[in-house]
């Protein structure tokens, strides 16, 4: 009787164990989604040949475990890159070197600086972000004209919005013209970030000038209070933007020169799910109320978490030491491996506890030479600390990228002056 009812058991434990097995081999398909819900059953479930639990992140996972992250998947697709950009690379690469002792990087001209490299690279992690500081895939002129910044609370939701224009004109690296470089060569970029609305911030923004070396940036910032422009100290690249949870230098989630960080690490490469063809619409302008970003799952609590379809894509993983008076301890970010664009980071306080989560939703634009470059149409940045986030919503319709026309001159003090008393 005993060895009868071991043997009941025993088939029983198989019997599971065989069903289980069944689960792991389970393949998903485009549309499926991962939730709390499902999320433990799905682990071992396969996507494009990997298992779910591999193309997560421990925040990811974490995230939909107990923060109502919803993922649902998409087939992968490739990556369509400028041809201007693919041509600088190709031409300009291969004279392009790398010095330790100073963590510089010598001969670059335009394009990706180092195309080829592996986790054996020698200098591996600084050659990746010197490819994220100088070859970012949107050509040699950003107008954002119109961005939304979301504030939202876990309890109350959106509290309130804000409008900016971002404009960021580069004088070196250029692409598809016949000279590569604007000026005497000290300027890498010049941008202009200011508020359009509402009313009582209006006019409230930021000129910067980005040298092509480490000296610290150059800031004027337009106070509306009394009417004119004030010189900021070097270090605004670390502080917030506004009343923002997003720091300046978690624009496209890295916005430091290299070497104002003291220490990076190449972590590994590995294939995540990311947002790198958005397929939501970020901002619907003809809509109202929590509908007009449907970007953004507004209507369910935490109410800060992105609506939109996620593809396997090849990254690396690569951990930013922060230096000391920087808020932050580290950044760990996740770099496509094809182009020099984060999707994610996590962001870690001076104590080494999960602070922040950075997602930012890619998409590929036509550029206005008829080219192509890739955009942030959505950037998450969460603060699991204090309970909020601050999100960034691009009107797709007004995106433009390599204007014609505009000369460096339209990028200065004097316009931030001119926006301000619009």
């Amino acid at each position: 009787m005993t060895i009868n009812t071991s043997m009941r058991k025993l088939s029983l434990a198989l019997a599971l164990s065989v069903a289980s097995a069944g689960a792991v081999a389970a393949s998903l398909s485009p549309g499926d989604v991962l939730n709390a819900g499902n999320i433990g059953q799905r682990l071992q479930d396969t996507f494009e040949g990997y298992t779910i639990e591999s193309l997560l992140t421990e925040t990811q996972q974490r995230l939909i475990q107990e923060e109502e992250l919803v993922i649902t998947l998409k087939a992968s697709e490739p990556v369509q890159l400028g041809r201007d950009y693919v041509a600088a690379t190709e031409k300009y690469s291969d004279q392009v070197s790398f010095n330790p002792e100073t963590r510089l990087m010598e001969g670059w001209v335009a394009g990706i600086p180092f195309p080829d490299v592996t986790e054996d690279t020698e200098n591996a992690a600084e050659k990746l972000m010197w490819n994220h500081h100088v070859a970012q895939p949107t050509k040699n002129y950003q107008d954002y004209s119109r961005t939304s910044y979301l504030f939202v609370d876990d309890k109350d939701g959106l509290e309130r919005r804000q409008e900016w224009v971002l404009k960021r004109f580069y004088l070196k690296g250029r692409l598809g013209e016949e000279e590569t470089e604007i000026g005497d060569g000290d300027l890498l970029f010049k941008q202009l970030l200011y508020a359009t609305y509402p009313n009582d911030i209006r006019g409230l923004g930021l000129f910067t000038v980005r040298y092509d070396s480490p000296q610290l940036d150059d800031s004027w910032a337009y106070l509306k209070s009394v009417r004119r422009t004030r010189r900021l100290s070097g270090g605004t690249w670390m502080d917030p933007i506004g009343g923002t949870d997003q720091l300046n230098d978690d624009l496209e989630i890295f916005n430091a020169h290299p070497t104002w960080y003291p220490e990076y690490k190449l972590l590994g490469k590995r294939k995540l799910l990311v947002v790198a063809h958005s397929q939501t619409t970020s901002w619907d302008t003809d809509a109202s109320g929590t509908d007009e970003f449907p970007i953004v799952d507004l209507d369910n609590e935490p109410y800060w978490n992105p609506q939109d379809e996620w593809e396997p894509r090849d990254v690396w993983v690569i951990e930013a030491t922060a230096p000391p008076e920087h808020p932050y301890s580290k950044k760990v970010m996740y770099m496509d491996v094809e182009f020099p664009r984060f999707y994610m980071a996590d962001v870690y306080d001076k104590k080494g506890e999960f602070w922040k989560w950075l997602n930012f939703h890619l998409k590929t634009f036509e550029t206005e030479d008829g080219d192509v470059g890739i955009v942030s149409v959505a950037g998450f940045v969460i603060d699991y600390q204090r309970r909020h986030s601050t999100i960034f919503v691009q009107d797709p319709e007004v995106v433009r990228l390599n204007t014609p026309g505009i000369d460096p001159d339209d990028i200065s003090l004097r316009q931030l002056e001119r926006a301000a008393e619009r």
